[in-house]
């Protein structure tokens, strides 16, 4: 007697349809929860409770902890989904540029920007992560600055190409774009976290700045280097202005 046996690279048994409606709709209800929690924490501040929260988004905190588990899960999630959005838009910045500095200038743009939009949840996602305390990162975050890290070395390596350096600039050359990224993001979160006045720069003043800190150092007592039409001419001081 013939057995029919099944075949084991056949397609999987069909899935309960009740079981995918209600992970779509659990996956959806995590969305909103997140979503309604950026809001809060844009409106409450960086430093919200769990608690508060909740009740802002006008649910109960045991909701959240049913999604979330604790307030870093809610961290965590809330990161990814920023993550991916400034991930993008960084990425689309860096593609549509002209040159090497005028694409390190436009992923630090977008950079201040996404950081702009809302201080509140950026310092939020990127201040308390996981057990670990303040200044532990996310794996999520750990990903999306190693991308922008790696753009930045590429983008340096092609600005170098074909310049003679010497021999000690070329071995440490490998080593600026992780210096550069985490001094964007120690001005950038110093810059978003100060009071707003009139002696706070524009993010269109500090993009400038960081990209000429960058590019040309700390001083401005050179002539315009390589590129330099991608850069307004710094600024003169109260006493060169005086001198002049």
């Amino acid at each position: 007697m013939n057995i029919a046996l099944e075949d084991p690279s056949g397609p999987p048994p069909a899935a309960d349809g009740r079981a995918l409606r209600w992970e779509a709709h659990r996956a959806e209800r995590r969305r909103t929860l997140i979503k309604t929690a950026r809001r809060a924490v844009h409106t409450l501040g960086c430093a919200a409770s769990m608690e508060e929260i909740a009740a802002a988004s006008g649910t109960s905190k045991s909701v959240f902890y049913r999604y979330f588990g604790d307030k870093a899960g809610l961290q965590k999630a809330m990161g990814e989904m920023a993550v991916a959005r400034m991930q993008e838009k960084i990425i689309e910045a860096g593609r549509t540029a002209a040159s090497a500095r005028s694409g390190l200038r436009a992923m630090v743009s977008a950079y201040l920007q996404m950081a702009e939009t809302s201080p509140n949840v950026y310092l939020f996602v990127t201040g308390q992560l996981g057990d670990g305390g303040p200044g532990q990162i996310d794996t999520a975050l750990s990903s999306f600055f190693e991308t922008i890290t790696a753009m930045m070395d590429a983008a340096i390596g092609e600005y170098l190409a074909g310049r003679e350096m010497p021999p000690e600039a070329s071995a440490t050359a490998h080593y600026w774009p992780t210096a550069a990224l985490g001094m964007i993001r120690a001005a950038g979160e110093r810059w978003i976290a100060a009071p707003g006045g009139p002696g706070k720069p524009t993010e269109e003043q500090m993009t400038d700045q960081l990209t000429a800190w960058l590019f040309d150092g700390i001083g401005y007592d050179r002539g315009p280097g390589p590129d330099s039409t991608d850069f307004p001419s710094a600024p003169s001081t109260d006493h060169e202005k005086e001198t002049q």
